[in-house]
């Protein structure tokens, strides 16, 4: 079993999740089962998905579910995008989340690829 909390990747999709929920709590009301759902969903499974494959016995699995995590990232991004555009995010919180998942997806995926190479 690894230590996800070791895990640079883990730790930033940790913190993306607080942001996540605290940005979407401002959204409109009749976006709380909306767009703010969705992200709050794929947030969460950044980091959900980093342990579940850390608890994995196999490196196959521990990866698969590493690009699950990625997917999910990828997800979000596009996301706090959407969101920047309807109007739903203003400028700094949307740059904060935005640079944020940006960092999150570097570090997983640079993980991901260094976990294939060995």
């Amino acid at each position: 079993m690894r230590d996800h909390t070791k895990l640079k990747a883990f730790q930033l999709a940790d913190d993306l999740v607080v942001d996540v929920y605290r940005a979407t709590a401002a959204f409109p009301r009749h976006e709380q089962f909306g767009l703010a759902a969705q992200m709050r969903k794929a947030a969460v499974s950044i980091p959900s998905n980093i342990v579940e494959g850390s608890a994995r016995d196999t490196q196959g699995d521990y990866l698969r579910f590493l690009d699950i995590s990625y997917a999910s990232a990828c997800e979000l991004q596009y996301q706090i995008s959407l969101a920047r555009r309807l109007g739903y995010l203003k400028t700094a919180p949307h740059d904060t989340l935005h640079s944020r998942c940006t960092e999150t997806c570097k570090v997983l995926n640079s993980l991901i690829r260094s976990l294939r190479r060995t």
